[in-house]
């Protein structure tokens, strides 16, 4: 059910992300979204440690010819941030799938970025959603045996803690080190607002905790199932956009990408990192209504 959204002061913040706010409950509290504009639909799925926020130039690009909706995680962003929850990705899956259900939503072009990749195809391949068109954005819905040293440390037990809810530093880094092009002061403001406080920062913590690393770990299989299935969306129009510059997602992940999908079309931004739409927004934002208003 559609639950009443707490007042929330955005203060500067409106000027960047002038959206009205939405909310459901969940099992875990109230998630946030954005439904903007009408039309057919468009929805974006955002990673960590980001959140809607990521999505504003395009959600304002998309919404005079299209209805635009995008989700707050539970733990991201305006959502409830419950500090004894699960945080795994089949549970930001069922959300999903909850908000769209809720919405009445079957049918939507579908854009993903990081972690939004393996919750937006996780609920795609349940053949629940008609997805028409796809927007791959440096993600992976599929397992890697690598992972950078700067995200391990952080899956470390109490290193991980400190860093990551004491310190910030997922976060923190990420306006800094997800981007070539430095962010301004209002724009690293708004990726950093939802994560102030040790308690807001649960969600950060546990996304970085559930990168299965083994297969014994609980999302192995998740990822590995939903991998098996992404052959069903072969003939569906992909544009693949990617930061070349990325740490994380790196280009064998684009690799993995066009393997899956050859037919896609591939654009790799060389000066542009992880946090692709900040260093390459404008081109992006161009290709994308192209794209999606064929």
């Amino acid at each position: 059910m559609t639950v009443a959204h707490p007042q929330i002061e955005l203060g500067p913040l409106r000027a960047l992300y002038p959206f009205a706010q939405h909310r459901l409950a969940v099992p875990g509290g109230g998630m946030n979204y954005v439904d903007e504009g009408s039309g057919p639909v468009v929805l974006m799925v955002h990673g960590n440690p980001t959140w809607s926020f990521y999505y504003r130039r395009l959600i304002m690009a998309l919404r005079q010819t299209h209805r635009v909706i995008v989700p707050d995680h539970i733990g991201c962003g305006l959502s409830d941030k419950p500090q004894n929850y699960p945080y795994r990705l089949t549970n930001h899956i069922d959300n999903l799938g909850l908000l769209l259900r809720h919405l009445a939503v079957d049918e939507a072009d579908m854009i993903v970025h990081d972690w939004g990749g393996a919750i937006g195809m996780g609920y795609a391949v349940r053949r629940e959603l008609r997805v028409r068109r796809m927007v791959v954005l440096n993600t992976a819905a599929f397992l890697s045996p690598n992972i950078p040293l700067r995200i391990a440390v952080c899956k470390l037990p109490g290193f991980g803690q400190l860093a990551v809810r004491g310190f910030n530093a997922f976060a923190g880094m990420a306006t800094v080190m997800a981007v070539e092009t430095p962010m301004p002061a209002d724009v690293k403001a708004g990726y950093l607002f939802p994560y102030r406080t040790y308690h807001d920062r649960i969600a950060t913590l546990r996304f970085v905790q559930d990168i299965p690393m083994h297969r014994f770990h609980p999302t192995w299989g998740v990822i590995d199932a939903i991998d098996h299935q992404l052959g069903m969306f072969r003939d569906t129009p992909m544009q693949i956009l990617w930061g070349g510059r990325d740490w994380c997602f790196d280009d064998s992940f684009l690799q993995g990408w066009m393997q899956r999908f050859p037919a896609a079309s591939v654009t790799r931004f060389d000066q542009a990192g992880h946090y692709v739409l900040e260093d390459a927004g404008a081109e992006i934002e161009q290709r994308v209504v192209r794209f999606l208003t064929r």
